[in-house]
């Protein structure tokens, strides 16, 4: 735990050498709102083959906050994709099972935080609301 806290203390601090500290993490903030909302709309939309599509709308909405909001957005990609992976590995072993799925979350990730639209990964028939 102490790791994990000294790891995002220093991801902060380089995430910020040139910027003020309170813009960052009001970006920070309004990026984890972001990603949160996308989270939530995934969750109550409960449509097949949706998830890469949220996955790199909540990037792509944390990240056009700022660099405060790429920064909360990969944190919290990158620890919800490690945290699958361990959990994967403590029922399947190693087995490569979910491999494939976190992979392309991760570039569905990837791919919303670099600003490229993710209605690429919109499943059709996806209602519009979202």
């Amino acid at each position: 735990m102490k790791l994990l806290v000294g790891v995002l203390l220093c991801s902060l601090v380089l995430g910020v050498s040139s910027q003020r500290w309170w813009t960052f993490l009001k970006e920070a903030g309004q990026g984890t709102r972001d990603m949160w909302r996308a989270y939530s709309d995934m969750r109550e939309a409960n449509y097949k083959n949706s998830d890469k599509y949220f996955h790199a709308r909540g990037n792509y909405d944390a990240a056009r906050r700022g660099p405060g909001g790429a920064w909360a957005a990969k944190v919290i990609s990158d620890a919800r994709e490690n945290s699958q992976r361990i959990t994967d590995r403590l029922k399947f072993g190693d087995s490569g099972h979910g491999a494939d799925g976190l992979e392309a979350d991760q570039a569905a990730n990837e791919w919303g935080r670099s600003g490229k639209d993710p209605n690429h990964f919109r499943p059709a028939g996806l209602p519009s609301k979202y």
